[in-house]
């Protein structure tokens, strides 16, 4: 399976969570399949999705999932240290690793080769870090959600974007629709 792949099958789960998303083609895959005004969609800043998640988590006790990318995670890494030491139960963080920088070319990264993420969140101090086949995804997410405990996820994927078109939301709009979300 491919990262659209895995987006459209946990499209019904994610739709009654704040989910924050990837900058570039990941948040223009779930705009696509699934739009909701509980959905953040990173629009620049590679790498700190997993860290406004946190935060936002952290200022409110509803469950956030952030959809991430091994690339980002990997371009931020003071971000699963900081996860592992603050790390709230009602946050999510969902890493897709396809071992390629997606948005930006499909340059493979490290996790291609002998990084490993997962080893590498329980090293930060992340105590509950589960590995995952894209197949299993949308189980173990709902399991996540259902443990009331913060969790990292590291998804393995194939390679591979799917053409969606680009989110021509202002990104105001997009702003103020979540916040109203996040208040709901």
């Amino acid at each position: 399976m491919i990262r659209s792949e895995i987006l459209r099958e946990i499209a019904p789960i994610l739709r009654d969570q704040l989910v924050i998303c990837n900058i570039g083609i990941p948040s223009q895959e779930l705009h696509a399949i699934d739009d909701q005004p509980s959905n953040f969609y990173m629009l620049g800043t590679m790498g700190l999705a997993s860290s406004i998640g946190l935060g936002l988590a952290l200022a409110q006790p509803k469950p956030v999932v952030v959809i991430d990318g091994d690339g980002s995670v990997l371009t931020n890494l003071g971000t699963l240290p900081t996860i592992g030491n603050n790390c709230p139960d009602n946050y999510i963080l969902m890493i897709i690793d396809n071992g390629s920088y997606g948005s930006t070319g499909d340059q493979p990264t490290y996790t291609g080769m002998k990084t490993d993420l997962a080893g590498m969140a329980r090293a930060a101090g992340c105590d509950n870090v589960v590995e995952v086949q894209d197949k299993d995804t949308g189980e173990a997410l709902q399991a996540a959600l259902d443990s009331g405990r913060g969790t990292v996820m590291v998804v393995k994927c194939d390679s591979g974007n799917a053409k969606m078109p680009v989110i021509t939301m202002d990104p105001v709009v997009i702003r103020d629709r979540f916040m109203k979300a996040v208040k709901a």
